[in-house]
């Protein structure tokens, strides 16, 4: 039985909704998780069915793990966490063929200096600029690396990116994966909360006296409500808010988009399908000016599974066509491995965060001059009757489950 009337209403189940009801039962205050989906997770989402394995749409490791919330609750449910930095191959190809040792050796020199000259630049007391001004570009491998740590990882290309915020929310490892997925474990910390399914929220009308959220399923009030909603749904004004955001909020939320990492996994069960060793981490060097190489992961497990990432502004040129993600997967296969292997892949699972209209993307960036945004969103308004939460408010952990997380737990402790 869900409060009929709540002390604090969270809007979105994913990782900062759960983790802010949780907190909140742990203060004695009641409250109703409004989730607008037909699940709980958000961007951490782990399902069977497509592959027959569990594959992760979204969130895929516990990063930083030793700092990392979510491995102590991990744990403390006997879930079984692998270091995937102490298990895969790292694999770079340049000019059709797997780099030499000499050559895997210069570009791991080259990683060393890219994010050296970076710190430098961050912290040089300079005006805030994108990135991409700071990072090398001489060196034979500074474009291959620059779009490596830009659209692959970061889900945007530098030039769109705060310098500043992009050295703060740099992460370290290790790097922690699960059998069952991030999305597994989120839903298995879900489990008894307040959560109401499919119960979108239209508007919020907020002042020092409460809250009162509408939607399809009728109005409720309280005293607080907490808004995880990505910035992707509030730039796109997703929900209405009576009255406006303040300026500067609402100046947060444009400063913060969604970047997009797109994901195509194909099963790889067929003798002739590419031949690499499990958990293996494949990155294919950038060739020439406008090139965007996607990357790929190995067998995950021992599964069968191919995993293709895609990110930055050539995951969102084929958002919403599926059949184009899998065409300009399979070319890259058949760069690397030949055209009879990538026809070897099975069906591909594409993951749909763009088109998603309760998401709108993967995860967030600072636009430059923007490192700011992430306190200025997350700071309570009215005295705490209205709170911003998820991974865009973190200027830590920004972009991770783990920022989602810690966020969700600060905006629960803010509520009067």
């Amino acid at each position: 039985m869900l409060p009929s009337d709540p002390d604090v209403l969270v809007i979105g189940a994913g990782c900062a909704g759960i983790a802010a009801a949780r907190e909140l039962a742990a203060r004695g205050r009641s409250c109703v998780v409004l989730e607008a989906g037909p699940r709980v997770g958000g961007r951490a989402y782990t399902e069977s069915t497509s592959l027959g394995l569990p594959f992760d749409h979204g969130a895929s490791w516990l990063h930083q793990a030793d700092d990392n919330p979510l491995t102590l609750l991990a744990r403390a449910l006997g879930v079984e966490l692998i270091n995937h930095d102490a298990l895969r191959q790292r694999r770079l190809v340049t000019q059709g063929r797997f780099a030499t040792p000499e050559e895997d050796r210069a570009f791991a020199t080259a990683e060393q200096d890219f994010w050296a000259t970076i710190e430098a630049a961050a912290a040089n007391g300079a005006p805030d600029r994108p990135a991409s001004h700071a990072a090398p570009q001489a060196g034979p491998w500074d474009a291959t690396i620059a779009h490596w740590e830009g659209a692959q990882i970061c889900a945007a290309e530098l030039s769109r990116m705060s310098l500043h915020d992009f050295a703060t929310t740099a992460l370290d490892g290790p790097n922690l994966i699960m059998r069952d997925g991030v999305g597994g474990l989120v839903a298995r910390l879900a489990a008894g909360l307040p959560i109401r399914l499919g119960a979108g929220v239209d508007s919020i009308r907020w002042g020092a006296r409460g809250v009162t959220v509408e939607g399809a399923f009728g109005s409720l009030s309280a005293r607080a409500a907490i808004v995880t909603v990505s910035t992707g749904v509030l730039a796109a004004g997703g929900i209405t808010f009576d009255p406006p955001l303040p300026a500067a909020t609402q100046a947060a939320i444009q400063a913060l988009p969604l970047g997009l990492l797109t994901k195509i996994a194909f099963r790889a069960d067929h003798p002739d399908a590419p031949d690499l060793p499990p958990f293996t981490s494949l990155r294919r060097a950038v060739t020439q000016d406008g090139d965007r190489p996607m990357s790929w992961i190995s067998r995950l497990f021992g599964d069968p599974v191919m995993i293709a990432f895609c990110g930055g502004a050539r995951a969102w040129a084929f958002a919403g066509v599926p059949a184009a993600a899998e065409a300009e997967a399979r070319a890259e296969a058949a760069q690397i491995f030949g055209a009879r292997a990538a026809a070897a892949l099975g069906a591909p699972v594409v993951t749909r965060w763009a088109e998603d209209p309760l998401f709108r993307g993967a995860y967030s960036h600072a636009m430059p001059g923007a490192q700011a945004a992430r306190t200025t969103l997350a700071r309570p308004l009215a005295d705490g009757r209205l709170c911003f939460a998820g991974e865009a408010c973190h200027p830590r952990f920004a972009a991770t489950v783990a920022g989602a997380w810690e966020s969700g737990v600060t905006a629960a402790r803010a509520v009067p």
